[in-house]
């Protein structure tokens, strides 16, 4: 009995952005590297967070940090391919949110990845735990499915 993670589909994901890869994107292998995965989820979050207004990269008081990522590979991608990156809350904790991102090739229904993405919530200054700020948790009870 396989214990291997299935492909989410789109329909899994309340948020949909597309983004291009690059040239640099490409490893030796001829596909685009691993790390490039994460740099996905980082990009998709956080332009998420900024668009809803509850992130200001300079000056908001409260901030997430990643804690945890992990990522399942199904089918490679390359440059020049725009792929979509679904986002969607997982779990919604008093000072933390676990994100689920699935990675697509730019007209595929089935993931060619999908991963977790924690952040945990801390005041700037001090970087001690802080409670999700309200505007910030009403925004992610969006991304609930």
């Amino acid at each position: 009995m396989s214990t291997r993670e299935r492909a989410h589909r789109r329909a899994h994901y309340p948020h949909i952005r597309t983004v291009g890869t690059r040239w640099m994107d490409n490893d030796a292998y001829g596909h685009v590297n691993n790390v490039v995965y994460y740099s996905f989820f980082d990009t998709a979050v956080n332009a998420w967070l900024i668009e809803q207004g509850v992130l200001d990269i300079e000056r908001s008081p409260v901030i997430g940090l990643v804690v945890a990522t992990e990522c399942s590979y199904f089918r490679p991608l390359t440059f020049p391919e725009s792929v979509s990156v679904g986002l969607r809350v997982e779990q919604l904790g008093h000072s933390s949110v676990r994100y689920g991102i699935g990675i697509f090739r730019a007209h595929d229904e089935e993931a060619a990845a999908q991963g977790r993405f924690t952040h945990v919530y801390v005041e700037r200054a001090s970087r001690r735990p802080a409670a999700l700020p309200d505007a910030l948790r009403q925004a992610l009870e969006r991304l609930q499915p």
